[in-house]
């Protein structure tokens, strides 16, 4: 599935965050890279000065040996969903993820595997 920006899907998979509190990293910031290995192809895991991790989009920083700092603000929420459940792609897709938005209006990042784009 190529997800593009507004479209509707469905989930097809249930996926449930590992990570209950949302984190929002800001441009600019300095952020310490970890060595924490992950099944998903362009995301590192970052840590920030307060000692909070997760993992962050490659692409969204500018990496400088263990450390890097943030190209962009970046919310590191990811949803909980389950499967038969219809979601709003309302961001962008960035390394095998896509920002959705639920119908109670709770936004994140779910695994574009586990979405199928409905037809209307």
């Amino acid at each position: 599935m190529r997800p593009e920006q507004f479209a509707q899907v469905v989930v097809v998979a249930a996926y449930e965050s590992a990570y209950t509190a949302p984190l929002i990293f800001s441009g600019g910031e300095e952020l310490a890279i970890g060595e924490k290995e992950s099944e998903w192809d362009g995301w590192v895991w970052c840590t920030n000065r307060e000692g909070k991790s997760r993992w962050v989009p490659e692409a969204y920083v500018d990496r400088r040996g263990d450390t890097c700092v943030m190209l962009r603000d970046y919310e590191a929420t990811e949803l909980s969903v389950s499967a038969g459940e219809e979601l709003s792609i309302t961001g962008q897709a960035e390394s095998g993820w896509v920002w959705c938005t639920n119908r109670a209006g709770q936004g994140g990042w779910v695994p574009v595997d586990n979405l199928e784009l409905l037809e209307r």
